[in-house]
C-alpha cells in the first residue's frame, strides 16, 4: 500500500511544480503586457488588455486554491481533478489571448 501512497505524492508533487511553472510563465506575460511597449493603439486592443488582465485576477485566485488544496489534500475526489484541468485549459488560453493581443499591438511574444 506504501507504493500507491508513494505515487500519489509524487503526482501531486509533479501537478505542483506545472502549476508553478505555469504561474511563472503569466507572471512573465502579464509583466510584458503591462511594460510601455505593448501599449493598446485601438478601441479594440484596450478591451482585450483590459480582458485579459481580469483573467489575470481570475487565474491567480484559482491558482492559489487550486494550489492550496493540493498542498493540504482535503479533496481527494473528482472534483479536484476536474478544477485542476480548468485551470490547465485556462492557461492555454490565456497564453492564447496574450498572444493574440501582442500580435494585434505588433509586438513579439
Amino acid at each position: 500500500m506504501t507504493p500507491v501512497a508513494e505515487q500519489s505524492t509524487h503526482q501531486v508533487q509533479e501537478l505542483l511544480v506545472r502549476l508553478e511553472r505555469n504561474n511563472k510563465v503569466i507572471q512573465r506575460l502579464s509583466k510584458k503586457l503591462t511594460s510601455y511597449t505593448c501599449e493598446p493603439n485601438n478601441p479594440s486592443c484596450f478591451e482585450k488588455m483590459y480582458e485579459i488582465k481580469n483573467n489575470f485576477k481570475v487565474f491567480a485566485k484559482h491558482q492559489s486554491d487550486i494550489v492550496e488544496l493540493l498542498k493540504t489534500k482535503k479533496d481527494e475526489s473528482p472534483e479536484l481533478d476536474q478544477k485542476i484541468e480548468l485551470h490547465l485549459e485556462r492557461f492555454k488560453q490565456l497564453e492564447k489571448d496574450i498572444a493574440g493581443y501582442l500580435l494585434d499591438t505588433k509586438q513579439h511574444y
